[in-house]
Order: C-alpha cells, then sequence, then structure tokens
C-alpha cells in the first residue's frame, strides 16, 4: 500500500480512532479532532469499518470505477482520412454519425485540430536584391480615421448597431513602398485605394527614390482589386516598371511591405494618441525620417536603410 504524501492519518490511526468510538465511548467529534482529521472524514472511516471490517481501513485506489469508451482504431482512421480531404469537425461528425467532442478530441490527439496542420510547414523564403531598385514593395493598409478616442485608448468597446455607425468616421488609407535591398521606405495616406489612387501612389513613389538615385526596375504588388486595374498596368508601363504579383495566399512573398506595415503601425499609428487624423498624418513624415535615416534595422547587421542605401550605390541625399 502507498499512502499519498498529504495524507493526515493511515490504517494504525483509523484503527484507533475506531477503537475510541465503538470501545472507550468518545465522540466522533473528539476522536477526529485527536486523529488531526475532519469530523466529516471520522464519519467515513467508522463507516467504512462497520461495513468492510479491516479491510474498509485500507486506502483504495484512485483509478475510476469507469473508463470512457475508447474510439475503436478504424473509426479513428476514418476521422483522420476525412480530415485530410479538409472537412471541418463539424462535416466529419454528420458524416459520421459521431459526437462532435468525440471526433475534435480524436482530432486533437492524433495532431490535426488545425486545418493548417494538414500541409507541411514550408521552409522560410527569405530573398533580397542584390541592388537597390531592382525591386520594391507595394502594399496598402486601411485605418479608421480618428474623430474621437478609441477603444485603444478608453478599453471600451462600442457596440453594434446605430451606436457605432453614428460615430464611425470613415476610412484613410496607408499606401507603403519597401525597397527590398534596402529598405528604404515611403508612404503616404489617402484617402481611398482605387486604381487610379494606387497608380498615383507608385508614380510619386519611383519619382522619390529617384532623388536618392534609385531607378526602379520592378514593383511586387499583392492580387488587389487596384493593382490588377488597367490604369495601373498604364502607369507600370509608363513608368518602364515590370510588374510582379504574389501567388493567390501568399503574402509572405510580399513580407517586406507587410513587416513595414506592422512596424509603422506599433511605432507611429498606435504609438500615440492623436487629437484627429490630421495630427497622425503629420506625424506619418517625421517617423518615415526617423525610418529612414536613424532607426537600425535588424535584417541589414543594424544599419540604417539609408546607410544601406549609401553602400550599396555610394549615393547621398536629404529625405525630401
Amino acid at each position: 500500500m502507498k499512502l499519498h504524501g498529504n495524507a493526515r492519518s493511515c490504517p494504525r490511526s483509523r484503527r484507533l480512532l475506531v477503537d475510541r468510538v465503538e470501545r472507550q465511548g468518545w465522540s466522533v467529534a473528539a476522536a477526529s479532532a485527536a486523529a488531526g482529521i475532519s469530523e466529516r472524514t471520522g464519519w467515513k472511516w467508522l463507516r467504512r469499518w462497520r461495513c468492510e471490517g479491516e479491510r474498509g481501513l485500507v486506502d483504495r485506489p484512485s483509478r475510476p470505477r469507469r473508463l470512457r469508451a475508447v474510439t475503436p482504431d478504424e473509426r479513428v482512421a476514418s476521422i483522420v482520412r476525412l480530415r485530410r480531404l479538409r472537412m471541418t469537425s463539424s462535416e466529419i461528425a454528420e458524416v459520421l454519425s459521431m459526437p462532435l467532442s468525440t471526433v475534435c478530441a480524436v482530432l486533437k490527439r492524433v495532431g490535426l485540430g488545425r486545418l493548417s496542420r494538414l500541409a507541411p510547414p514550408e521552409p522560410p523564403n527569405r530573398y533580397q536584391r542584390r541592388q537597390a531598385g531592382e525591386l520594391i514593395h507595394v502594399d496598402v493598409k486601411k485605418l479608421g480615421r480618428i474623430g474621437r478616442p478609441g477603444h485603444r485608448v478608453t478599453g471600451r468597446i462600442s457596440g453594434a448597431g446605430h451606436h457605432q455607425r453614428r460615430f464611425h468616421q470613415g476610412w484613410e488609407y496607408l499606401h507603403v513602398c519597401v525597397d527590398d535591398a534596402t529598405r528604404l521606405a515611403y508612404a503616404e495616406l489617402l484617402a481611398d485605394e482605387r486604381g487610379e489612387t494606387a497608380a498615383g501612389f507608385l508614380e510619386r513613389a519611383v519619382a522619390w527614390y529617384a532623388l536618392h538615385g534609385v531607378r526602379v526596375e520592378r514593383v511586387m504588388t499583392d492580387n488587389g482589386a487596384s493593382y490588377r486595374s488597367t490604369v495601373h498596368a498604364l502607369a507600370c508601363r509608363h513608368l518602364n516598371l515590370r510588374h510582379l504579383r504574389t501567388r493567390p495566399y501568399r503574402p509572405r512573398t510580399n513580407g517586406k511591405a507587410e513587416r513595414f506595415i506592422q512596424t509603422s503601425l506599433r511605432e507611429w499609428a498606435y504609438n500615440r494618441i492623436y487629437r484627429d487624423s490630421s495630427e497622425r498624418s503629420q506625424a506619418l513624415r517625421t517617423w518615415l525620417l526617423h525610418y529612414n535615416f536613424n532607426r537600425h534595422h535588424g535584417s541589414l547587421n543594424r544599419q540604417t536603410p539609408a546607410a544601406r542605401l549609401r553602400e550599396l550605390n555610394n549615393v547621398s541625399g536629404n529625405y525630401t
């Protein structure tokens, strides 16, 4: 027999408790207090003694009397086969006439609780162009206009319905452009993300890079409607740019722009409290100066984008 490490009694002390109550006339409360256990526990051991004798004073195993039914291996194999067809847990439960909880438990046990586990993880696709201007990454991020302090400041989330629509200020769009080799970045807050707006931003971005001695050759975007528009294609042709688009559902291909957006949201858009959208827009220019000329970039061996540009092309210039 193996006693619990924190057991307050043992078979010998339990027998002593029984003797004091049965032979010496002690009350159960007094005998339990003398044994250092509660009165309820004392009654438990006394009841077991009266029902089972000496055997009742021995600790019982903690294993449950009944164990749950184990799902047969054939049924588990069927669940796995259906899961590899990218069926959801509820669909599998409906097809096999099984409880949804059982299907979820089986999928979790075999490591297929998430659909993303079906495909092997893709190796990181890291690349970097050798010269500035060989490839620029372009993307857009939608931001809510600032009209009053939001939930990031107050901690309160407005409810849905007319209350939310009443105070909705609309949207503005952060268009970003990042050079692949140097991470030199250009960004603008614009009113929309239509094709004409995206084409105009691309033209201004290419002109801005030209001021720094960078001749842009290729531009990479996702498959958004603005980047598939005719006016954007004409802008690329006018600027003599080769337009590359990412594969569907592969945002990592344009990861440098995605990462720049994350950094800008953390260090500029949500880093301080702005009175309104115009103040946030003015702060963008200051933050871009910091990003390009003062902020050290981990993937550039702690260089700034401007220093990396001078190193590659021996070009110096002012941020305008």
